[in-house]
Order: structure tokens, then sequence, then C-alpha cells
């Protein structure tokens, strides 16, 4: 019989609270595709004044990792415009709350 090392992982939480740095790290995107989506209402910053030139200062939840990733490949492999992915992500969220209350 084989030993297997077990596993070893982070529990991260939803609530979890990632700066900007850390948001276009994860999801290799550029500073300035994240103002972007902010500016187009596809991102909510949870803190700090909306304004451009204040980015750094922004926190976002865990989650928006998983919505750039999304706009990202929605326009880089099915050519969608950004408010196209915008529409898609609504949509998302809409189902995603159907199957909670379903539950």
């Amino acid at each position: 019989m084989t030993d297997i090392a077990p596993l070893r992982g982070q529990l991260i939480e939803e609530e979890t609270l990632i700066t900007l740095n850390e948001l276009c790290g994860a999801c290799t995107v550029r500073t300035e595709e994240i103002v972007t989506l902010v500016r187009e209402g596809v991102l909510d910053p949870i803190d700090g004044p909306l304004r451009a030139e204040k980015a750094q200062a922004w926190r976002f939840h865990l989650t928006s990792c998983r919505r750039v990733r999304t706009v990202v490949r929605l326009q880089r492999d099915l050519g969608v415009n950004l408010a196209g992915a915008a529409l898609a992500l609504e949509l998302l969220d809409r189902i995603e709350d159907l199957e909670r209350r379903t539950e």
C-alpha cells in the first residue's frame, strides 16, 4: 500500500475581501480592465470612491474573481462585447438566485 499525502488547502469565505492588485493578479488582467468593469457596473468595489484615480483603495469580494474571469472568457472565446458580457452576468446571477430559492 502506498502512502498518499493528505490534501491541504485554505478555506476562503465568499466574504473575504481582496485588493485591486490581488484581483488583477488572480485574474491576470490589467488595472485598466478592472476600472472599466467598475465604470460599466459589472463590478462594485466594497469601499473607496468610484473614481478611477482612487482605484488603489478599492476592495472587492472574492466572488469578483469569478465575474472577471467570466467576462474575460466571454470576450475572448465568444467575441462578446462588454455590454453583452454584463447582460450575461446579470442573467447568470438571476439563474443562481432562482436555483437557491428552489432548493
